[in-house]
């Protein structure tokens, strides 16, 4: 139904105005009570899809990446589709709009999306706010620095969103590979991103000692576009600062072989969907062999189907995400992948 009726619907208006809309949507049906009746279409429930990674238990392995629900308005009622674990943000400590509109452009020929929303989001306080009420949704936290801030004054904004949601997600994402943001993937550098993921761990090894409770996962989110030099420095760079794992891909800012119009194929900002598919791939593979598998790895990047998914297991990810995919082939897509991982034992 959802390829046949809603999405040729949706596909008629403007990208970021059905985005909302269906977040309307979503939250209204959930409250006369289709929740249930999500959850009894698209969530599979198997202990074999159960799987332990960074010392966190997911229910099953197919996540919702971040950028779709930015300012956890909806995370409750996106967990009735399906998903394991669901990233909100990014998230910067001060609110922003993000750059201009119009700043999300469809690629249909390609089933792909270019984006530069430019971390538009209410703030980290806003969310913490939503995240305070009760659920059983497992949450990833992806965090970013504000764009008025200098690259070298980053890591107080990656502290400041650390610490505003330590108590309220279940492990963090640190951002600096979104193509959006001016300087940021600047901060992939070996030294600047040595340091600030040194002063993210030091500050979850603090808590640890203070409060008492057992530290937070910390993720590192790197960009599709790094040469193996410079995904060499990454896996060093996990080494070296003790982090948990990695999540690969961003967007990239590649346009190579596409079939959509120019119009939109010029546009500036992150490409993500089908076209990523190969790339993320083999990102993935290089990080898992080049390091002799030393860290968990979350794979996203062009799943839009089964096989594109357990592609992505296959070279190294221990738990994947969808976005682009959720969108162009609807909740299904989830059940379709965990009942095809299931079958594959």
């Amino acid at each position: 139904m959802y390829k046949v009726i809603i999405r040729p619907l949706f596909f008629l208006m403007d990208p970021e105005k059905v985005h909302h809309l269906s977040f309307s949507l979503i939250k209204f049906f959930s409250k006369i009570g289709f929740g249930g009746l999500f959850r009894a279409m698209y969530v599979v429930e198997d202990k074999r899809l159960e799987k332990e990674v960074f010392g966190i238990k997911f229910k099953n392995p197919v996540g919702l990446a971040a950028g779709f629900d930015k300012d956890a308005k909806i995370f409750k009622e996106l967990s009735n589709f399906g998903f394991g674990f669901i990233e909100i943000g990014t998230l910067t400590p001060k609110p922003q709009s993000g750059n201009p509109k119009k700043r999300l452009f469809r690629l249909k020929a390609d089933s792909a999306i270019v984006n530069r929303m430019g971390f538009n989001n209410g703030g980290v306080l806003e969310a913490v706010e939503r995240l305070k009420a009760q659920h059983n949704v497992l949450i990833g936290g992806n965090i970013g620095k504000n764009k008025i801030t200098p690259n070298d004054g980053a890591v107080e904004d990656y502290l400041i969103c650390f610490e505003a949601l330590y108590a309220h997600v279940d492990y963090f994402v640190v951002n600096v590979s979104s193509p959006n943001t001016p300087g940021l993937r600047e901060l992939q550098d070996k030294e600047p991103l040595t340091n600030l993921l040194n002063a993210l761990v030091t500050e979850n090894k603090k808590y640890v000692t203070q409060k008492g409770v057992k530290a937070k996962p910390i993720l590192l989110k790197i960009a599709p576009d790094l040469t193996d030099d410079q995904l060499t420095d990454i896996i060093d760079i996990v080494a070296i600062t003790k982090i948990d794992g990695v999540i690969a891909t961003n967007t990239t800012i590649e346009r190579n072989n596409l079939k959509s119009p120019e119009s939109v194929t010029k546009e500036n900002g992150g490409l993500s969907g089908k076209p990523l598919a190969n790339r993320s791939t083999e990102v993935i593979r290089f990080l898992s062999e080049k390091s002799n598998k030393a860290f968990p790895i979350i794979g996203v990047g062009g799943i839009h189907s089964e096989k594109d998914a357990l592609e992505k297991l296959d070279a190294g990810a221990d738990l994947i995400q969808i976005w682009t995919g959720f969108i162009y082939e609807g909740p299904g897509l989830v059940k379709r992948i965990n009942k095809a991982i299931l079958a594959k034992g």
